[in-house]
């Protein structure tokens, strides 16, 4: 593996000391480990953390496999709580070797469920830079495929418990240009189910103005009645790059690499950061991310951005994390002009004097391309640069920029002038890569850019807090947008959001069914349907997700999914009337508002033939919850396994599940991988239905008795997982 302009490219920028460039080579052509952290609440989290170490660790510590000693697991040392591990073994001793081979069985199970990320090492840094905290606006500006959302929605949710999920005051937006890309996002979502969630599909470089109403505690309202326009205090910019920092793990790379990838990815990247500076709260935080090495996908635009916002400014977090191995960011490099690597032009002038006004018109450089004239004065050394040799990792590059609050004039003044100069670099100069090595833009999303703010005086104060959002989404009347209302962009085809009155009668029949107690935001319940009627699925938001989508209109936000599914409508069966259920994936959210006296209790047996049998008959089980559950109305129930300890297995927390019962028979709704999972976590074996069959399907309905009443447990996208713990997610490079 070997590409002489790479070679000369980077010797040319200094990046590496000469005496690091053999390592720093010998490291890019290495396999690169494989790596994951555990996800979840941090309860889940740290039981399935202490699995690893007290099981899997000494049972693979010494493996020998064809005559070579297998290196175990081992903790990746700067990832908080000892979180996340690294191990580095061939596909073959994973698929051969019996006792690496059940390790990845639980790594496999344990990912479906959304408990396991499977993630390269330095993708997991720019979320914990981030330092989300609960009540915070944050948008996710190049989500996509979801990695890192996952990070940022585990922080959202810090408050969470083993068994149930928290109502964060705060909001995601997770936003990506592609809309294959938008939907794994949604996707990847189901495995952290949030109401303070929302999946946009919107060009990150002129994502929109979002509104929300103005608060009564806003003393301008006096002024001028007007929204506010929501600033956001947490973004997340990890921009499309040319990835050149994933050698170890694409090696296509090492054969199509030129420096000219960068050079084109240069103009969208300086423009999607200076959009996110434009939206973010004065003491608010961006950080700037990419999987490449090339200064003028990094610094350049970091420089840039900075010069076109005196706002802002880079923070110093070398303190942070103080295990991880990390360089400082540079402040001199040398853009090449053309595919030979001619880095001899010291400065932008110095070129621009060698073209004619033709080849002005069509090159791909600008004067952002090269270090400015105040690189020094930028702090560029607080960026951060990660390298393979230096922690057996991928490149990365990392830089933290927080907005400070200035005086009213100065800022105010300030912000005219980014207004007026917001982009830095001509419009003729945007991308001219190839267009197979960039991700295209949707031909839906091409509304004009939209200014910060339509008035001053809309604009939230820095002293203005999430509660005054909160309040104000309170304040907001409900509006159902039944009909066919008058949309921005009517070839979106999303369904539009409908929030449900709280008097609306399938609601309260709902609510009524599922035992739910008074304290249920009933009013936050929406509803996706042309006609807004309560036909199927329920979704449930927060206050400040609900002040978002009433506010704006969803098809010029491009709003794909918010909030999250939580109930559905059963058809049960002949002669039975429909009822409502609780999903699986939705029981965390709802369970905090569920009247605990109707919550069954069972023991590990009861448990155990609810993993081994689809439809077991409620004859079949002991007392006492054979009695309970044969006294019990058809439809959905909630079922309780305390921790505890039982011969062949141990709960660390208390585990609840839902159930349908129909007219002979009890179901477990969850899907087959969340049962296969939490068999291996408990029993250290799958013992379900679908693992005897060898994962075949299985024709439920053909072992149901006739007209019994019951459904089909949920079950999720029969996915290939042999190789989900093999191939991360990767990251915003170019070339996808």
């Amino acid at each position: 593996m070997k590409n002489e302009r790479f070679s000369s490219y980077y010797k040319a920028q200094h990046i590496i000391p000469e005496e690091e460039w053999d390592q720093f080579m010998e490291a890019l052509r290495r396999p690169l480990p494989t790596t994951f952290r555990i996800a979840g609440s941090r309860e889940i989290a740290h039981a399935l953390n202490d699995a690893i170490k007290t099981t899997y660790v000494p049972l693979l510590s010494d493996v020998v496999f064809e005559g070579d000693v297998v290196p175990p697991p081992s903790r990746i040392p700067w990832y908080p709580e000892d979180l996340a591990w690294q191990f580095n073994v061939s596909k073959k001793v994973l698929r051969k070797q019996q006792a690496f081979k059940k390790f990845h069985s639980f790594l496999v199970h344990e990912t479906e469920v959304g408990n396991i990320s499977r993630q390269e090492a330095v993708s997991m840094l720019p979320p914990l830079f981030l330092d989300v905290q609960p009540h915070h606006k944050v948008v996710d500006m190049c989500a996509a495929p979801g990695s890192k959302t996952a990070q940022l929605l585990e922080a959202l949710h810090a408050q969470d418990t083993a068994t149930a999920t928290s109502i964060p005051p705060g909001l995601l937006i997770a936003n990506d240009s592609d809309s294959k890309r938008a939907h794994l996002l949604i996707h990847q979502s189901a495995r952290l189910p949030s109401p303070a969630f929302m999946v946009t599909n919107l060009d990150a470089s002129i994502f929109p103005v979002l509104r929300l109403p103005v608060t009564s505690a806003d003393p301008r309202r006096g002024v001028k009645k007007s929204s506010n326009q929501l600033l956001f205090d947490r973004i997340l910019c990890d921009v499309p790059c040319s990835g050149d920092g994933t050698l170890r793990k694409n090696i296509g790379i090492w054969k199509r690499w030129q420096p000219m990838d960068g050079n084109g990815l240069h103009s969208l990247q300086t423009r999607i950061l200076q959009r996110a500076m434009r939206m973010l709260e004065p003491d608010g935080r961006i950080v700037y991310s990419t999987c490449s090495l090339n200064p003028v996908e990094n610094e350049a635009v970091i420089a840039a951005a900075l010069n076109s916002n005196h706002d802002f400014q880079l923070v110093d977090v070398s303190a942070q994390l103080p295990e991880l191995v990390r360089r400082p960011g540079i402040s001199s490099w040398a853009p090449t002009v053309n595919r030979t690597i001619n880095t001899t032009f010291k400065t932008w002038d110095a070129y621009n004097e060698t073209l004619t006004e033709e080849q002005r018109a069509d090159s791909k450089m600008s004067e952002t391309h090269w270090p400015p004239i105040n690189a020094d004065s930028l702090q560029l050394q607080h960026c951060m640069r990660i390298y393979p040799h230096l922690q057996d990792t991928g490149g990365f590059f990392v830089a933290v920029l927080e907005r400070k609050l200035r005086s009213s004039h100065t800022s105010a003044a300030v912000k005219r002038d980014a207004e007026e100069a917001e982009i830095t670099v001509p419009e003729a100069k945007k991308v001219k890569l190839d267009l197979d090595s960039l991700p295209e833009p949707q031909p839906n999303a091409s509304f004009p850019p939209t200014p910060m703010s339509e008035d001053d005086s809309s604009r939230l104060l820095a002293s203005d807090t999430v509660q005054a959002d909160v309040q104000a989404a309170a304040d907001t009347k409900t509006t159902t947008f039944k009909g066919k209302p008058k949309l921005s962009d009517p070839s979106f085809k999303e369904m539009p959001y409908t929030f449900l009155e709280p008097n609306d009668p399938t609601l309260i029949s709902c609510i009524d069914q599922l035992n739910l107690i008074a304290s249920f935001p009933s009013s936050n319940v929406l509803v996706r349907n042309p006609a807004g009627d309560a036909v199927r699925s329920f979704y449930l938001t927060n206050d400040l997700v609900k002040a978002v989508i009433l506010n704006n209109d969803y098809t010029r936000m491009r709003l794909m999914t918010s909030g999250t599914k939580v109930i559905t409508k059963q058809e049960a069966g002949r002669g039975l009337e429909a009822q409502f259920r609780v999903l699986g994936e939705g029981l965390p959210v709802v369970l905090p508002y569920i009247d605990p006296s109707v919550i069954l209790d069972a023991e590990f047996a009861t448990l155990k033939t609810l993993l081994i049998t689809y439809y077991p008959l409620c004859e079949s089980f002991s007392d006492p919850f054979r009695s309970v559950i044969e006294n019990r109305s058809p439809g959905s129930h909630i079922v309780r396994f305390s921790a505890g300890q039982s011969n062949d297995s141990t709960l660390s927390h208390d585990l609840l599940l839902p159930l349908w019962k129909s007219n002979v028979s009890v179901a477990l709704m969850i899907d087959k991988k969340a049962k296969s999972a939490l068999s291996l976590r408990l029993f250290g074996e799958d013992i379900t239905t679908a693992a005897r069959d060898g994962g075949k399907k299985v024709s439920q309905t053909s072992q149901l008795p006739q007209d019994s009443g019951d459904v089909v447990p949920d079950e999720g996208a029969d996915n290939e997982v042999e190789e989900v713990i093999l191939e991360d997610e990767g990251d915003n490079e170019a070339e996808q």
